[in-house]
């Protein structure tokens, strides 16, 4: 069952993106259809699928538009044809989602100059007219993920489960993240460990995330990042059962509040470093419809999702810490990838 958008909250965000619109739409100006091509796997994959799907289905609601066509892709030889299918079928807007389509997607925008298209994870070294990557500083959310890790930690020791290191986000992200444990603890032991495979299998594998998972609790790490779509999930969800069990384990989410989206997950799930990709979608789809749309690169948010159920268990003066790192992130004033502050230029 896919996971859908509360009609509250498709409402909140219809009439706060239509309000910068020039003139409202009707229901006799339909807005242009939204489409999506998912990398492989599902819209409810409960990560980067489904944001970038609810933030469609948000998207095509802002715009009165009709519920938003989709293919989901089953495998990557298969995204050229994809975007091809719903390009023929009178889409107008049609979002691409994950690195890997970044080809395809550059490629179709070619032959169907009226298309907007939105390449989630692509990023644009080109300019073409009607392409927008959305594209997140991974780094900066991995690290709030890894000052927290390093800050919890009792054994010393923490880990991460990813995705293939073919992926520069998924890099991006375990990156930040070893540099955020080692700003908290500049002697923690680090236990990363990316998928072996391609990406046709890096991102649908809950079986060897689960397994890796609990190689690295054996290896005594004691807080575990799982960024890897169902891969990751899978590691999660291994955590979650040794947590159920009476250990004193933690994991972090990736891409969503995925307090939301993996309920299994709730035993140990203290957070999640979030790429905020439903929003993104919903803005750049909006600028779309009115013609504005920016090519080349629109940099989406980042940040740590609540900590739901552990909220109790952070102390005050780690939530203020937090805070200010992610301010000193966003403000460039703090390098994800070395944890060290950078020095403002003179004049500027």
């Amino acid at each position: 069952m896919k996971r859908t958008l509360t009609f509250a909250l498709l409402m909140v965000v219809a009439v706060s993106l239509l309000s910068g619109l020039t003139a409202p739409v009707t229901r006799a100006q339909a807005g242009p259809l939204v489409c999506l091509v998912t990398d492989v796997g599902e819209i409810d994959d409960r990560s980067f699928n489904q944001s970038a799907y609810e933030g469609t289905v948000a998207a095509a609601k802002a715009l009165n538009s009709e519920e938003p066509k989709y293919v989901e892709t089953q495998d990557s030889n298969d995204y050229a044809a994809n975007i091809q299918l719903l390009a023929e079928q009178d889409c107008k807007i049609i979002v691409t989602v994950g690195f890997a389509l970044g080809d395809a997607t550059a490629k179709a925008a070619a032959t169907y100059p009226d298309i907007h298209f939105i390449g989630v994870d692509q990023f644009q070294a080109t300019e073409i007219k009607n392409v927008t990557g959305l594209i997140f500083p991974e780094a900066k959310a991995g690290f709030l993920a890894g000052v927290l890790a390093g800050r919890l930690t009792k054994t010393g020791t923490v880990g991460a489960v990813l995705g293939t290191d073919q992926v520069p986000p998924v890099v991006a992200f375990k990156e930040g993240y070893e540099a955020g444990a080692k700003y908290a603890k500049p002697d923690i032991k680090l236990i990363s460990t990316y998928h072996p495979g391609g990406l046709d299998k890096a991102f649908v594998d809950p079986e060897w995330g689960a397994a890796t998972a609990k190689q690295a609790l054996d290896q005594g790490a004691d807080v575990i990042f799982g960024a890897g779509g169902k891969t990751g999930n899978g590691a999660l969800e291994e955590i979650a059962k040794a947590a159920a069990a009476g250990k004193e384990v933690y994991c972090i989410g990736v891409d969503t509040d995925q307090w939301e989206t993996v309920p299994a997950a709730h035993p140990c799930l203290v957070s999640s470093a979030m790429k905020l990709i439903t929003d993104g979608v919903i803005e750049i789809a909006v600028l779309a419809a009115e013609g504005k749309a920016p090519a080349g690169n629109f940099i989406g948010d980042v940040g740590l999702a609540p900590f739901h159920d552990f909220d109790g268990k952070i102390p005050a003066e780690l939530k203020a810490e937090l805070e200010q790192i992610k301010a000193d992130l966003l403000d460039g004033k703090l390098d994800p990838l070395t944890g060290k502050r950078i020095e403002a230029t003179p004049g500027k």
